[in-house]
């Protein structure tokens, strides 16, 4: 069993799930921070902007803090 997560690419939907939102309700809380995470190339964030969104929204509540493993 894992007791930390990687930081990686994650699509829209899966960090959606994260804040438990729909994809929908996601981008509207993505919103005000578009240009600080900078445009998506393709289907997936990377891992720099998944930091960015993690930084900007907060921790997800399915994640802790001390979980996260950043490289």
């Amino acid at each position: 069993m894992r007791d930390r997560l990687d930081v990686k690419p994650y699509s829209k939907k899966e960090l959606a799930n994260f804040y438990e939102v729909s994809p929908r309700c996601f981008t509207t809380m993505l919103n005000p921070f578009n240009e600080k995470i900078g445009k998506k190339t393709g289907r997936y964030f990377n891992v720099k902007q998944v930091e960015i969104i993690f930084s900007s929204l907060g921790f997800p509540s399915t994640l802790l803090k001390d979980e996260l493993i950043t490289k």
